[in-house]
């Protein structure tokens, strides 16, 4: 087997949350190095429960999870119940996490693991991104530090999901996205973070097509398998969510494709392009304001997905959840 990838994940797991995380524990190339908890599509403690849970039902109950800040850097925090439920995974149930969390602060856990390990880490985010943030205060040299940085993240010529022109993620902890970028902007000489943002991820479309896929590949149905269970009633809420708010009955599995893309880069392409945080705009507030005609004249700071071969992506998403679900099932 090739040389595996060392993964950290910041998360703030909700449905396309809990999806990413399967992913990356059926994917046989990763090494899964601990997942950073921080307040978004539901408050901290909950996501932390849910990590703890799905990497159970996984059968990763060794994964070091860290629970990070409660609440965005200066902003009061949102979290958004109608979009992943009032625990954030939909109609879906898990036994409480045998597992306890990790007695680090997340972003103690970023930079340490960073530290042991320079240069080799990919951190990918899924939620906003004050746990980062706080990480860049506490050691300015991460970016140096990292290998690359993946971000579930803006909203950059497409419509936005939380306002007209905003992504929840940015929208969440605007202030944090702007530390990230002014942090990765002060270290010359590495690779610019890759913004995975709704460009692309929405044309990721899940359907109950690809539901039936997966449960005939699985070689069962919900009834019968607890990983294709999960993900049955999870997604049953987001997709109801998307045809009440959205016009289609299916789910954008924003956070999956973020990670499949951090494990291989040959899944989107991208531009790089200057990207600026509005802090203060009336009805733009949490904007990913970005630089298409390069008329700023400054240099890029972002590298913003602009295509992703979703038919790729979702040809190994419902192969690996299938091989995830067959591979419980026996063990169990």
């Amino acid at each position: 087997m090739a040389e595996r990838i060392p993964l950290l994940l910041d998360v703030d797991t909700g449905i396309d949350d809990a999806l990413a995380i399967l992913y990356a524990c059926a994917s046989v190339e990763v090494e899964l190095l601990g997942i950073g908890c921080v307040s978004g599509n539901v408050e901290a403690g909950q996501v932390a429960q849910n990590t703890l849970a799905v990497l159970e039902l996984a059968g990763r109950d060794g994964v070091e999870v860290a629970l990070g800040r409660r609440v965005p850097l200066v902003r009061p925090l949102n979290t958004a119940p109608e979009t992943h439920g009032p625990k954030g995974i939909g109609y879906a149930e898990l036994p409480p996490p045998a597992a306890g969390l990790s007695d680090r602060h997340a972003a103690d856990l970023l930079v340490a693991e960073a530290r042991r390990r320079p240069g080799e880490i990919t951190l990918v985010t899924l939620g906003p991104l004050t746990n980062l943030a706080v990480a860049l205060e506490r050691a300015p040299e991460l970016p140096r530090l990292l290998r690359r940085l993946v971000m579930m993240a803006g909203s950059y010529r497409s419509a936005g999901n939380t306002a007209p022109t905003t992504e929840w993620n940015v929208a969440v902890d605007p202030e944090a996205m702007a530390a990230v970028l002014a942090g990765w902007s002060a270290v010359p000489g590495i690779p610019l973070p890759l913004a995975v943002g709704l460009d692309v991820t929405e044309r990721a479309k899940l359907t109950p097509d690809h539901l039936a896929d997966l449960y005939r590949r699985a070689g069962a149905s919900p009834a019968d398998d607890a990983v294709l269970r999960f993900v049955d009633d999870a997604l049953r809420f987001y997709m109801e969510f998307h045809s009440r708010y959205d016009g289609f009955y299916g789910a954008f599995i924003h956070d999956a494709l973020a990670v499949a893309a951090a494990l291989d880069a040959s899944l989107v392409r991208s531009e790089g392009l200057r990207v600026e945080v509005e802090l203060d705009g009336k009805w733009t507030s949490g904007e990913t304001v970005t630089d298409w005609r390069r008329s700023w004249g400054r240099p890029p700071n972002l590298d913003v997905a602009v295509e992703a071969d979703v038919g790729t992506f979702f040809e190994r998403f419902v192969g690996r959840l299938a091989q995830l679900a067959r591979s419980r099932r026996t063990n169990s």
